[in-house]
């Protein structure tokens, strides 16, 4: 009897103790669950990571209290070479900088970063940098790309110039009409364009694309932070209205000569993407695409006088081609490139030479290149990233040039991104999973070799944790399988009744669902798993990462085969018996709102409240070349047109809706939400509204926590009666 009275106080002992360890556990605040990750609960990584060119020497910054230090890790095998440190230097007496900053190499021996306009230069010696002002750039320049040439290009409103060593600022382009851009990414960023200046290899020659949009519509953009208002006007091709027309011209800094490439004199309407110097500098590469996305030619230009020398090959698609990378010469042979391409279903490696002779298919399989980071030419190996094995996950390979045999290069589980050194043969791999915050590891890519840099202590693990569980659903095809994930809500009981959000996207070019940290993928749904809710995310056909087949469902009538498939999410959340079917609500921002919006006014009897933010509500109102490559033109495609759009059918709304625009999005313009408004107001039908006066598509920085409490409280109050 007093023994087991013993081990009935033992028992309690344990259970108060237990109780008490739980009690401490925080809970998220707003703010931690809005911009926590990039904040106070970051994780733990590399500080400014690099490789030195030429070596195997990887360059990091250590922190030691308020001090830092350039760590350099040589990992050349023959060195064996301990861990060393390189003193910083002096900046410039005019430059004031707060922390060692991340730094770009142009060669061996010197590096530079980018000080607000100026160029700062960093010469290595002695295991010590030396700093001096390359050059200072105008105030108001932008697109400042740097040239391992140490020429400098930039532009100025419209204009390009170029600063050159020896000679100083040169101007490039000279139009007086703002509406000519030179130097800029164009066609809107899409197909993978991110800048608009391609210095050749050795610096020699400059190439810019030119855009002309004299012929677009303007578009007016409303500045509210003047006295009074004023509109900026921006060009704006809508779907199927006149777009601009691009050339890409080639300047010489020597003799001041250009040379326009001569890409279409007769067809302009077209997309010119994928531009890459060849390794001599006599020729350009760029990949035509036609206003239709249907065709493809990757075409050769001699520099020297514009002319076309040859169509290397060309690509269709019954749907789009999608163009996004550049070619890739292989280090050491000129006359060989690889070429990324989903002509047989998935995005994968292709290499070629220079006269359009496909010599081999490199990667194959029902999966997806990522990314390609490297080479390592003494194996004869590509390294890449790719989804082999499972979509939610991304893993670090190495394909045989010669052999086509593929290893993969990392260990574990989860999302893998890569940082190759010059000769391949060392990688910084960076990963993380649903239960590893991140690590960062240097691993060898032929043999065995590794060492562990940084292993992040998890910053949530002073907090309660939701469960979070993986789903796998069939979609609406009833053969395909989609990936969702479930997040309970905290001290979850399978005997209550719960609330339900789904958060969704389901379009182009996203996928929402990775087995990465922390295991929910957004502290948000972790803050309304917090406060009762069962929050549910899928990613449909539609969605990326799942090659064409999966992707171009959707093609021609965007909505239609994404709802059926979150309604495949539905059923199978009406299927649990803890799920409040009378108490569900939906959110999603941009494609997401419009798919919001859709789901509210086609299936008005699932959802009790929404919140769509920055929606598409009519697909003509939005870019030409977004919208064409999945919608075509209004013209072409008037069904497809009329069955997305969402002005028509405001009279079907039960639910309630909370519709939110910044005003100064120049993505999905105001218009859209501004014309459903009126709709409202036509029907009789009452809808909430709220705007972000001055935000662009999205609301960033801490105006987003005032936006995340705003659709916190909003499923509150209608989801929890």
């Amino acid at each position: 009897m007093f023994l087991n009275l013993k081990k009935v106080l033992f028992v309690s002992v344990i259970a108060l103790l237990a109780n008490q360890l739980i009690a401490q556990k925080r809970l998220l605040t707003i703010e931690e669950a809005t911009n926590g990750l990039t904040t106070t609960l970051a994780t733990k990584g590399v500080i400014n990571p690099s490789w030195q060119p030429g070596t195997e020497c990887f360059w990091q910054v250590i922190k030691d209290g308020d001090k830092e230090y350039w760590q350099v890790i040589n990992y050349c095998q023959a060195e064996h070479e301990a861990p060393f440190f390189v003193q910083q230097g002096k900046y410039p007496v005019t430059e004031t900088v707060t922390a060692i900053p991340a730094i770009k190499w142009l060669n061996n021996k010197q590096a530079y970063f980018i000080n607000g306009k100026n160029i700062i230069l960093g010469t290595l010696s002695n295991r010590t940098w030396t700093w001096e002002t390359l050059v200072a750039l105008p105030e108001k320049a932008e697109n400042i790309t740097v040239d391992k040439s140490m020429q400098v290009a930039f532009t100025l409103k419209n204009n390009l110039w170029l600063w050159h060593p020896g000679v100083g600022q040169i101007r490039v382009t000279n139009f007086e009409n703002e509406s000519v851009v030179n130097g800029q990414a164009v066609h809107r960023n899409e197909f993978g364009i991110d800048k608009g200046i391609f210095f050749s290899p050795k610096g020699s020659l400059m190439a810019y694309y030119c855009m002309d949009q004299t012929m677009v519509k303007y578009y007016p953009i409303v500045k509210w932070d003047a006295m009074p208002a004023r509109a900026d006007e921006v060009t704006y091709p809508m779907a199927g209205d006149v777009s601009h027309e691009v050339t890409l011209v080639v300047f010489d800094p020597h003799t001041g000569k250009k040379v326009t490439m001569h890409t279409g004199e007769t067809e302009r309407d077209h997309y010119l993407t994928s531009v890459t110097w060849s390794p001599d500098e006599k020729y350009i590469y760029i990949a035509i695409l036609n206003r239709e996305q249907n065709h493809l030619c990757l075409n050769k230009y001699n520099v020297s006088n514009g002319n076309k020398v040859i169509t290397l090959f060309e690509e269709w698609s019954k749907a789009y081609v999608h163009p996004t990378h550049p070619l890739t010469f292989i280090s050491g042979k000129n006359e060989q490139f690889i070429w990324w391409s989903e002509r047989d279903g998935f995005e994968h490696l292709y290499l070629y030479s220079t006269n359009g002779i496909k010599i081999k298919q490199l990667t194959k399989g029902k999966w997806v290149v990522n990314e390609l980071l490297g080479f390592n030419m003494d194996a004869k190996k590509v390294l890449f990233t790719s989804s082999l094995g499972d979509p939610r996950e991304k893993h670090i390979y190495s394909v045989g040039l010669d052999d086509l045999v593929m290893n993969r290069i990392d260990k574990d589980r989860g999302m893998h991104t890569g940082l190759c050194c010059e000769d391949g043969k060392y990688v910084l791999d960076v990963y993380s999973a649903s239960d590893i915050p991140k690590n960062s590891i240097i691993r060898a890519t032929n043999c065995d070799f590794r060492d562990e840099l940084v292993i992040s202590k998890n910053p949530l693990e002073l907090y309660e944790r939701p469960e979070t569980r993986n789903v796998e659903i069939t979609a609406a095809d009833g053969k395909t399988t989609l990936y969702g994930k479930l997040i309970l809500p905290l001290h979850f009981n399978g005997s209550n009744k719960y609330p339900v959000i789904v958060y969704l996207y389901n379009g182009p070019n996203v996928q929402l669902v990775h087995n990465s940290f922390p295991a929910s993928g957004n502290l948000w749904y972790d803050y309304m798993a917090e406060r009762g809710y069962v929050v549910f995310v899928m990613d449909g056909r539609g969605s990326w990462n799942r090659g064409i087949d999966f992707e171009q469902v959707t093609h021609l009538n965007l909505g239609k085969i994404e709802m059926e498939d979150q309604l495949k999410g539905v059923e199978y959340l009406k299927s649990l018996p803890f799920v409040d079917a009378s108490r569900m609500g939906v959110h999603g921002w941009s494609f997401g709102g419009f798919m919001t919006t859709s789901l509210m006014l086609k299936y008005p009897n699932i959802f009790k409240c929404a919140v769509a933010g920055g929606p598409v509500m009519d697909w003509k109102m939005y870019e030409v070349m977004y919208t064409e490559r999945y919608m075509s033109t209004p013209k072409k495609n008037p069904s497809g047109y009329a069955s997305s759009n969402l002005l028509d059918k405001v009279s079907n709304l039960k639910g309630k809706l909370l519709l939110i625009h910044g005003t100064n999005d120049d993505v999905v313009v105001w218009q859209n939400s501004i014309n459903f408004l009126r709709k409202c107001v036509d029907e009789g039908v009452q809808v909430d509204y709220f705007v972000y006066p001055g935000h662009e598509h999205n609301v960033r920085g801490k105006d987003r926590v005032h936006l995340m409490e705003k659709i916190t409280e909003y499923f509150d109050e209608y989801l929890k009666k």
